[in-house]
């Protein structure tokens, strides 16, 4: 009898503690998800700081050899080369230096103009009106007497010479007998194609800017 009360006590306290079992276990679960969960946040934290600090480690490392491969000022002065026209008289033509490479700053006559206009209809090897062959970079329109020519023969790159009276007006190549028009234009021989227009704007009435 005694055997069987003590056996319904200990069930009944069993039963009575079960609850507060779970809830206490519960608690503990849920504890350790929340450390859990700041360690996760905590471990992401320093992951992405020590990333960041790597990626500014690195760029700082590499930044030197970017930068040393960028042009040096005097270098990017000498991509542009700016002309005084003033001292250019009427029928003459200077050479100036632009990248290394000479250019041809011609003050043209009215004759002159005149012929490079008319010949804008002649049967040329490569097409182009004195006008276009005129155009400054920015794209406006450029000054009938001042033409700018890259000063090598479209062959082979000798630099040919003005000779007036020729047959055609303008250049004359040397090196293999090619003959330009008073625009630039190939007219007679091996070259291929016309004396290259330089690059270059009016900054005023009497200087130019190539590059």
């Amino acid at each position: 009898m005694l055997r069987r009360r003590a056996a319904r006590f200990a069930t009944r306290t069993s039963l009575a503690s079960a609850p507060n079992q779970g809830r206490e276990i519960k608690s503990v679960a849920e504890a350790a998800s929340a450390h859990a969960g700041e360690d996760t946040t905590r471990r992401d934290f320093i992951y992405i700081a020590a990333g960041a600090v790597g990626a500014v480690g690195a760029a700082a490392t590499i930044w030197p050899f970017v930068d040393q491969m960028n042009p040096a000022a005097d270098t990017r002065a000498l991509s542009t080369t700016e002309v005084d026209l003033s001292a250019i008289v009427l029928g003459q033509q200077i050479k100036v230096m632009w990248q290394g490479k000479p250019v041809f700053v011609r003050h043209r006559t009215a004759d002159e103009i005149s012929r490079a206009q008319r010949d804008d209809f002649a049967s040329l090897k490569d097409p182009q009106s004195d006008a276009e062959r005129l155009l400054q970079e920015d794209g406006q329109p450029g000054r009938p007497e001042w033409l700018i020519l890259q000063a090598s023969c479209t062959h082979l790159g000798c630099v040919p010479t003005f000779v007036e009276g020729s047959s055609f007006g303008g250049w004359f190549c040397p090196c293999h007998g090619s003959d330009y028009d008073t625009s630039g234009r190939i007219r007679r021989g091996p070259a291929p194609a016309n004396l290259w227009v330089a690059p270059y704007v009016f900054l005023n009435d009497t200087s130019i800017r190539i590059g």
